[in-house]
């Protein structure tokens, strides 16, 4: 959405093509520019022409319009603060007259952006505690079940670490397969979406789905092997007669 906002830059009414060329070429070296257009006169007045149904300039005797640079923003750019000083910089150019901006739509987003992203992050926590509760209480059924084979274990004199090792070893094979299949739901989704509206991949990006997916797999294998971790300890540290009573 900040990527889809506007900027225009009014340029000096004697610029040349070629002056204007390399004006946005300078732009583009620019890090916060996301895309630019360069509108010149004549194709203002051309707009215009089709639009009011007849030939302002005739009225005028002139051209009465001026050349424009139309861009976007990078998001961490697209906010009235960033905007301030960008502005102030590109007036010191020459031939830049103006930059028009739609300050109160810009704030208007940036503050509706926050509260969505607020929302968005107490869902994920509350999805993350579920996910974990709900994997800690599967892997800890599965680990109980062979509570006497640790125990069996420990007498023999095997140590924690050569105890806990097989369970570990499971869980992060379960977490890759877990992480993969999660990928694969992933993966056909963003298809689907893509398939009904083929613009959503300016948005889910090749780079964000690579971050996505290896960020999934380290996740399924960090949660499952915490989890084991943590189950396998509560057994190590019971007695015997404990072991009955649960």
């Amino acid at each position: 959405m900040k990527e889809n906002l506007t900027v225009t830059m009014l340029l000096g009414e004697d610029i040349t093509d070629p002056e204007a060329q390399q004006l946005c070429d300078n732009l583009a070296t620019k890090p916060y520019i996301y895309s630019m257009e360069y509108i010149s006169k004549e194709q203002v007045l051309e707009e215009q022409k089709k639009e009011l149904g007849t030939d302002p300039s005739e009225f005028a005797g002139m051209n009465p319009f001026v050349s424009s640079v139309e861009f976007q923003l990078n998001a961490d750019y697209a906010n009235n603060d960033s905007l301030k000083w960008i502005s102030e910089e590109l007036t010191k150019l020459p031939n830049v007259t103006e930059i028009r901006y739609p300050e109160d739509l810009i704030e208007s987003i940036n503050k509706t952006l926050q509260k969505i992203s607020l929302v968005l992050l107490v869902l994920a926590a509350l999805l993350l505690v579920v996910s974990f509760v709900l994997i800690n209480n599967t892997v800890k059924l599965g680990i109980y079940a062979r509570r006497f084979n640790i125990h069996t274990m420990k007498l023999v004199g095997a140590s924690w670490g050569f105890i806990r090792k097989p369970f570990l070893r499971q869980a992060i094979t379960l977490g890759l397969v877990a992480g993969i299949l999660a990928n694969i739901v992933l993966a056909v989704g963003v298809y689907l979406l893509y398939q009904y509206q083929p613009d959503v991949m300016e948005v889910i990006t090749w780079e964000v789905m690579v971050i996505t997916g290896l960020t999934v797999l380290l996740f399924g294998i960090i949660i499952t092997t915490f989890c084991s971790w943590l189950s396998v300890n509560d057994f190590l540290k019971m007695k015997a007669g404990e072991l009955y009573k649960i």
